[in-house]
């Protein structure tokens, strides 16, 4: 913050959602958004779909009680499958339209209930969370607040398609941007792939998220959410590379562990 600018509040933009609209946009808190990019497509329907809303549920309420990171990370939800690429703030699904910013406070983020259909736009999908936190950091640096390293958290149990359900190699473009923009540390990104990912789709992921990778047997929603406050945890206490790379490969032994 400029010291030699008086702090004042910001009034929400109108088109807020009613339930958001006393978002406390005048809290100073250094910001960590962090962006949790979602497959919701058709293979993700039963169990996996009720275990990954079950556990967005509990960790809200997890995070909300953090004091630490209550009143500074700030999460927005991306999804893909359904009828595409849906960004959502808290439970609503906002207009495509909308140039309202999805980031919620942890303290007053609530998910929504997921439905599992469609197919799995991934590249879609990052692009967008990849557009929304370099969006959010701009209006941040317009209020003149500062951030820590935003996160973007992408999950999946299947292949890149197109439209139509096809596989595509489209996912290939990702790889350079992403490349450039982790080691300018404009964000971290983690990619997870869970359930019956084929080796393939464990390919995609490696070549995505080089140094933050993992395949989970199952759908562990809860404790790779868990993980993910950690290295927010970590962010805040300015904790050096190999800290999150201790807590990452961390997080995969265990797993590793329980499954066996």
């Amino acid at each position: 913050m400029n010291p030699g600018m008086p702090d004042r509040p910001v009034m929400p933009p109108q088109d807020m959602p009613i339930s958001y609209a006393d978002i406390e946009i005048e809290n100073n808190a250094q910001r960590l958004p962090l962006l949790l990019c979602l497959d919701i497509s058709s293979s993700m329907a039963g169990d996996p779909i009720r275990l990954l809303n079950e556990a967005l549920i509990a960790w809200g309420r997890e995070i909300r009680e953090d004091l630490a990171l209550s009143y500074s990370v700030e999460i927005a939800l991306v999804t893909f499958g359904g009828t595409g690429i849906g960004v959502w703030q808290g439970p609503h699904l906002l207009d495509p339209r909308a140039t309202v910013s999805p980031f919620v406070p942890a303290h007053q983020f609530q998910p929504p209930q997921l439905a599992a259909s469609g197919v799995t736009l991934l590249t879609e999908a990052v692009e967008t969370a990849i557009r929304l936190v370099a969006g959010r950091k701009t209006q941040l640096r317009g209020l003149g607040l500062q951030y820590y390293r935003p996160q973007i958290c992408l999950v999946t149990d299947g292949l890149p398609t197109d439209s139509h359900g096809h596989p595509t190699d489209a996912w290939r473009q990702l790889v350079p941007m992403l490349a450039t923009e982790q080691q300018a540390k404009r964000f971290r990104f983690y990619a997870f792939g869970i359930g019956g990912i084929s080796q393939r789709g464990q390919q995609v992921l490696k070549e995505l998220a080089p140094k933050y990778h993992a395949t989970l047997q199952g759908f562990p929603f809860r404790d790779l959410l868990q993980t993910m406050s950690a290295s927010a945890s970590a962010e805040q206490k300015g904790a050096e590379e190999e800290t999150f790379e201790q807590l990452f490969n961390r997080f995969k032994t265990q797993r590793s562990a329980w499954n066996s």
